[in-house]
């Protein structure tokens, strides 16, 4: 066990991946299996169990691991909101590829780009919100979620007929679900550039920034 996690806390040094070196990024510094509290290595074995072993060199997991109290929370929360939630794959990536666009969290749009193009989602879609503007290429449940999303981001508040589309295409559960994905991958960006994690290359192109 203490060889695994030892395993566990190096991988989560490498924290944008093998090509990028850890002290490339200074905040949030990696801990060794000796620095470890209890309360932490309790985590850090809990998250080296599938499937969220694979997860664990990810750049937010370096800086959970500094609250385990709330670290155990986040990844549960994690956990249901990638795998268990209502939405199809294409669905739930296209309502984080929003998020990493609305905080331009670099490293979250390079982590979810290929995820949701695997899940379906046209590519013309997701450059269209990666340059700001509303894709014209929506399906009819694509356009209920942007729609959703950019009522709470952009104007604080939700009409009548954008919940009236979202509830025919998702329900009250769906909606909840979208929310809930929305809001943890809110937290996500702020933690990614808290930490200040990039793109570790140039398979996906970086967001541009935009002028408000």
């Amino acid at each position: 066990m203490k060889h695994l996690l030892a395993f566990i806390v190096i991988a989560a040094s490498l924290v944008l991946s093998p090509k990028v070196r850890a002290d490339e990024i200074t905040r949030f510094p990696p801990m060794t299996a000796e620095q470890l509290n209890p309360e932490q290595k309790k985590w850090a074995e809990l998250i080296s169990v599938p499937p969220r072993n694979a997860k664990f060199v990810n750049p937010p997991y370096r800086a959970y691991i500094a609250n385990p109290d709330l670290a155990n929370r986040l990844s549960a929360l994690s956990d249901y909101l990638r795998w268990n939630t209502s939405l199809p794959p294409r669905l739930s990536e296209l309502a984080i590829l929003i998020t990493a666009r609305q905080w331009t969290a670099q490293y979250e749009w390079y982590a979810h780009y290929p995820l949701a193009l695997k899940g379906g989602l046209d590519p013309q879609v997701a450059n269209d919100i990666a340059a700001g503007k509303r894709p014209e290429a929506m399906k009819e449940d694509e356009a209920a979620l942007y729609d959703l999303a950019s009522a709470l981001y952009r104007d604080k508040k939700v009409s009548d007929p954008v919940y009236k589309a979202a509830l025919g295409q998702f329900g009250e559960r769906g909606i909840m679900d979208i929310i809930g994905i929305i809001g943890y991958y809110d937290l996500v960006s702020m933690t990614l550039i808290t930490m200040q994690a990039g793109m570790p290359d140039d398979k996906v192109t970086p967001l541009p920034a935009l002028t408000r």
